[in-house]
């Protein structure tokens, strides 16, 4: 399987392995400046009677029409553990909404048995919650250019947004996954992914591409032997950030 190991990659990009790239600092300039506004508002989808909390990261008013970026957090965690990520999707021209997926009076999820088919419930709950968010997001913003959304999730969250890209490829642009583990990837070459790896975590058998299938649908891997998987957000090391910013950044400018 192809999963580079970041410090080798990093050595590639940055020329320490007799490349002519730049070095990672002069590669990805800090987003810490970019000026980013909040918002919190909920939306609500009377089909489902489900609620949904979304914190929205936003560049100050003004500006060409920006692209919809969505984050959906980890089981357990919250939609605001993400925001070093939100400022980078925003310095890139886009308006990230951060979804919270578990609410109070849910029904914990299944951790014994067989994973899949227990958890397929809340991975389809999640799926759903982007489907409305997507759409109830176009009527709130309709300056959003929602026909090529990023979706970024992180754990369970990175579980739902493949299964959400598995069944509409056509209606997502790019997915970033931080060490989702259970749900199988979509072998195809839309949407192009960026995937994230820790270095505590393994991926069940079959989720992750061969190293040919990476090649042949362009698919990114990286394992980052210094980020363990609950360091993937916000209570991460300055450091940890950076290098999670640094191929966030490569793969959204990647022609």
């Amino acid at each position: 399987m192809r999963v580079f190991s970041a410090c080798a990659a990093l050595a590639l990009l940055c020329g320490c392995a007799g490349g002519g790239g730049p070095a990672p600092n002069a590669a990805v300039p800090s987003q810490a400046g970019t000026q980013m506004r909040t918002a919190r508002f909920d939306l609500f989808d009377s089909a489902r009677g489900r609620l949904i909390p979304v914190v929205a990261y936003d560049r100050p008013a003004g500006g060409p029409p920006r692209r919809l970026a969505i984050i959906n957090h980890g089981y357990g965690g919250r939609n605001t553990d993400y925001s070093f990520v939100a400022r980078t999707l925003v310095a890139h021209g886009y308006y990230v909404a951060s979804l919270q997926h578990e609410l109070p009076g849910d029904g914990p999820m299944p951790t014994t048995g067989e994973i899949y088919p227990a958890r397929l419930p809340f991975w389809r709950r999640g799926a759903e919650n982007i489907a409305f968010a997507l759409r109830a997001l176009h009527r709130r913003e309709p300056s959003l250019d929602t026909g090529h959304p990023l979706l970024m999730g992180h754990s369970n969250g990175g579980d739902m947004v493949m299964l959400f890209a598995r069944e509409h490829p056509e209606d997502v642009d790019k997915v970033i996954s931080f060490d989702s583990r259970r749900f199988p990837f979509p072998r195809s070459a839309r949407p192009a992914i960026l995937s994230l790896r820790s270095a505590d975590q393994l991926a069940d058998l079959g989720v992750l591409p061969s190293a040919e299938e990476q090649a042949r649908y362009g698919m990114t891997v990286i394992r980052l032997p210094g980020t363990i998987h609950n360091d993937m957000l916000d209570g991460a090391t300055d450091a940890q950030k950076a290098e999670m910013n640094l191929w966030i950044t490569r793969f959204l400018e990647a022609p």
